[in-house]
């Protein structure tokens, strides 16, 4: 096996480094302090050809493999949590989605906009009484002659107040996973509602909102695949998820070794550097063997994917353990820094709180152990 990038996704990836460090990390303690990234981000995201990676040019995207879309998601996971998740749900979860599931209209209609940066999406599936148990969701599309109505409300939903698309899964037929549908819903349309979510511990800077909808109206050219498809559709999504937002961990846990290592450089105690002691030299390795183990179970998503081979076991492995390894990492840095580490001033402290939602959503670490039994069992323990 060849763990060597090629010359295009070494010039991607220093790309994106540039830019994380040249228009993220010199803003990030302002975001995060008054909850809000610039949105200006967004069009600069799309400029670069970020919003469209693995898009074919044909339908606004540049193209590109996974491996080449997961080595954007580490470097922005490196300078904000916040930026990442913009490119994992708007391209990740919505985009991608359309693309594969969307009819020539549809992707007509938004995917240009969503890979330019013109037009931002959101994931509108989890729900205040369903999280992990998706198939029980009960926002509902009622039809009402060539048109849906749809009833209900989304929480946590990442872009949510900035979104102009939400990608919606409804009830439209029985109880259970076999009578959800997906819905593009344009975010002006009446009766469409959202309120921002405050005082989050991490992703303060990320737009996360809950979604109200007042018998929202919109034609069954809307509906995204076929009727009762839509949980499968749901599912695929969030598959491809995982390794994005593992890949935005491992970033996580590089930006924490690196202010770890500098730190240890520079700090004198007991009258040497820090670096020079054992158990911080401990400490360092940890988080240094987080993120290379980390990286290459990402990795191999990208490259079964790009095979067109099964995925979702392996994408669920590589969540698991990337995002545990960022909580481990952003602690085990945070020690490193000590009593400094505890403020702003330092970058570990949001590292620590932004990580620690990366093992709840898309999945909590107990949704992708069952996930994981099932697949080496052949029992389902949901």
């Amino acid at each position: 096996m060849d763990f060597r990038l090629t010359a295009d996704h070494v010039d991607l990836r220093d790309l994106a480094a540039r830019f994380v460090d040249r228009e993220i990390i010199p803003n990030v303690r302002d975001w995060d302090r008054r909850e809000a990234v610039d949105l200006a981000i967004v069009g600069e995201l799309g400029e670069l050809g970020f919003l469209g990676l693995t898009v074919g040019e044909e339908h606004g995207g540049s193209g590109g493999d996974h491996l080449a879309y997961c080595l954007v998601m580490e470097e922005l996971g490196r300078g904000d949590s916040s930026v990442r998740g913009i490119v994992s749900v708007s391209l990740g979860l919505v985009a991608k989605t359309v693309d594969a599931y969307g009819t020539a209209e549809q992707k007509a209609q938004w995917l240009p906009r969503l890979c330019s940066g013109e037009a931002i999406g959101c994931f509108g599936l989890t729900e205040p009484d369903t999280g992990s148990d998706a198939g029980a969701l009960s926002t509902r599309a009622v039809r009402d002659g060539g048109d849906w109505v749809l009833t209900g409300g989304k929480t946590f939903i990442t872009n949510g107040t900035w979104a102009d698309v939400a990608l919606v899964f409804a009830r439209t037929g029985e109880p259970g996973r076999k009578g959800i549908t997906a819905f593009l819903v344009e975010t002006g349309l009446p009766g469409f509602a959202r309120r921002e979510i405050h005082g989050k511990l991490g992703l303060r800077g990320q737009a996360t909102a809950e979604l109200t909808f007042d018998g929202v109206r919109v034609p069954d050219a809307a509906r995204l695949g076929d009727e009762g498809k839509g949980f499968a559709i749901a599912m695929a999504a969030l598959a491809k998820g995982r390794m994005s937002l593992g890949a935005g961990c491992v970033g996580i846990a590089r930006g924490c070794l690196e202010a770890a290592v500098a730190y240890a450089r520079d700090r004198q105690q007991f009258g040497r550097p820090i670096a020079g002691h054992q158990l911080i030299q401990q400490l360092l390795a940890q988080i240094s063997i987080d993120a290379d183990a980390a990286r290459l179970l990402v990795w191999r998503v990208a490259d079964l994917i790009d095979r067109g081979e099964p995925f979702e076991t392996e994408a669920s492995a590589a969540k698991l353990f990337a995002s545990e390894a960022a909580v481990r990492a952003a602690n085990n840095a945070l020690q490193v820094f000590g009593g400094y580490g505890y403020i702003d001033e330092y970058p570990v402290a949001k590292y620590l709180r932004d990580a620690r939602v990366t093992t709840l959503y898309e999945g909590t670490s107990q949704i992708q152990h069952l996930i994981i039994g099932r697949a080496l069992t052949g029992v389902s323990a949901f």
